[in-house]
This record gives structure tokens, C-alpha cells and sequence, in this order.
């Protein structure tokens, strides 16, 4: 198991004990750099319009749940081969 996906098993079981720096970790291995790193949130570019968005910003070194489920929902619209 990569470390990607060990991030991933640990972003399902515990949304909330996240660390950004794992994060966007995975962000990048999935959606590629960020397009947007100048302010405090990183966004990156989906094949789709619309929700679920990447969005992410860090808290006080760790990630926000609900953006971290938005990420996991985005990796499985990814995965699954619904993104239009």
C-alpha cells in the first residue's frame, strides 16, 4: 500500500485528524499541482464543473473535515469514471 493510499484509508476512517500536509499530498497525486496557492486556500482543477470542488485551506496545520470528505468524494467520482 502506497502512502497516498494509507492517507486515504486514514481520511475515511478519521475526517477530522487530518493533517493538510497529507492533504495535499493527495490532492496532488490525484488533481496535479495546485492552480490556486496564493491565498490561504489551494485549488485544484477537477475534469468536471461544479461540486464536488478541491478546495482546501489549512487550520492550524491540519485539514478541515468537511473539505477532506469533499476530496474523498471527488477521488471517488474520479476512480468510478462519472466525472463528465
Amino acid at each position: 500500500m502506497s502512502a497516498v493510499e494509507k492517507i486515504i484509508a486514514r481520511m475515511r476512517e478519521e475526517p477530522q485528524n487530518i493533517r493538510f500536509a497529507d492533504l495535499r499530498k493527495v490532492c496532488e497525486a490525484y488533481f496535479g499541482p495546485a492552480r490556486q496557492s496564493g491565498t490561504s486556500h489551494l485549488v485544484f482543477k477537477t475534469p468536471w464543473p461544479g461540486d464536488p470542488r478541491v478546495n482546501i485551506q489549512n487550520a492550524g496545520g491540519h485539514a478541515k473535515a468537511y473539505q477532506v470528505r469533499q476530496v474523498l468524494l471527488a477521488i471517488d467520482q474520479l476512480e468510478n469514471g462519472s466525472a463528465t
